[in-house]
């Protein structure tokens, strides 16, 4: 099945914790997409992190990832060259790894749409220099 979207780190939290300010936006987010959707390791990297040493949301991530919702790509070595050069050209942001990872998705993939809670940045960002990403979910004015 094709991947339909990207998601980013702070949309993965927002799902899992019904606290979440952004929690009810993501679900309906979600909901929009059909699964899967593309991540990478560097932004389960994030995401386990930010749970901390809470074994209840640690679990609950991992209950989520193992329903196949969520498919981790694969970046390779011959790659790397390819993230240092989207983090130096988004280096007043700064673009973080776990972004560059997104935005290389999206151009090796040719995806738009992501999900992310990270209005700024990805407003910033473009695939491929030139096209903007599809954000949900969106940002409440």
């Amino acid at each position: 099945m094709a991947v339909s979207a990207l998601v980013d780190t702070g949309a993965l939290v927002a799902l899992l914790d019904r606290d979440d300010p952004w929690h009810e936006r993501s679900v309906e987010a979600f909901e929009l997409l059909r699964p899967p959707f593309l991540t990478s390791l560097a932004v389960l990297t994030e995401l386990f992190h930010l749970l901390g040493n809470s074994r209840r949301d640690v679990a609950a991530a991992w209950r989520f990832l193992r329903t196949g919702v969520v498919e981790i790509a694969h970046i390779g070595d011959d790659e790397l060259e390819a993230l240092a050069r989207l983090m130096d050209r988004y280096h007043d942001r700064p673009m973080d790894l776990a972004d560059a990872t997104l935005v290389h998705l999206a151009e090796r993939e040719a995806l738009t749409t992501v999900l992310t809670i990270d209005h700024d940045d990805f407003e910033t960002y473009r695939i491929g220099s030139r096209k903007r990403f599809r954000i949900l979910p969106a940002r409440v004015r």
